[in-house]
């Protein structure tokens, strides 16, 4: 989307959804950096003969929160991969109007993903299945994540809206 996030919006819903959702990008990368920082000592600590013990397990929930932290960021700024070579003769209007189909497929993705991660956070919750070494519930994992699959849906209503008012202009 052209129309970035923190262009002065303040306390609309955009502007409140904007800084949510880049304070929950800059979370996720903060994860990242400790996922990566803890690795470096694991491999150091291993030449040494010491050892971090669930670097593995903690390396596999850090990537994953991550990687969904950065969903809403990335449709709110318009930054998912896109196929531009076969847009990029086209008029104003029809982009608005990919760019319309493009939110709408989103909105159906996200909102399939929190229904089915949801369901997939009660199972892992009844079945009481646990890491092997930290012993840690794995479905403390799901909670960031269904919030992250959350501000996402967020996200794609405003592109949404958005997209739908570039994709009527004539």
């Amino acid at each position: 989307m052209s129309d970035g996030i923190g262009k002065g919006e303040g306390a609309s819903p955009r502007g409140i959804a904007s800084r949510v959702i880049e304070g929950w990008a800059l979370a996720g990368g903060l994860i990242l950096l400790l996922v990566v920082l803890m690795n470096a000592y694991s491999v150091v600590a291993q030449q040494f003969g010491g050892s971090f013990p669930g670097d593995f397990e903690m390396t596999q929930m850090g990537v994953a929160v991550a990687a969904f932290a950065f969903l809403p960021y990335c449709q709110l700024t318009g930054s998912h991969v896109t196929a531009d070579i076969f847009t990029s003769g086209a008029s104003p209007v029809w982009i608005g109007r990919f760019q319309l189909m493009a939110s709408v497929a989103a909105l159906a993705f996200a909102c399939l993903l929190l229904w089915r991660m949801y369901a997939g956070m009660l199972d892992q919750r009844e079945y009481n299945y646990f890491t092997t070494i930290l012993a840690v519930p794995h479905w403390w994992a799901y909670i960031p994540i269904l919030f992250s699959l959350a501000l996402w849906i967020w996200a794609c209503v405003i592109t949404l809206r958005i997209s739908a008012g570039h994709a009527m202009r004539r």
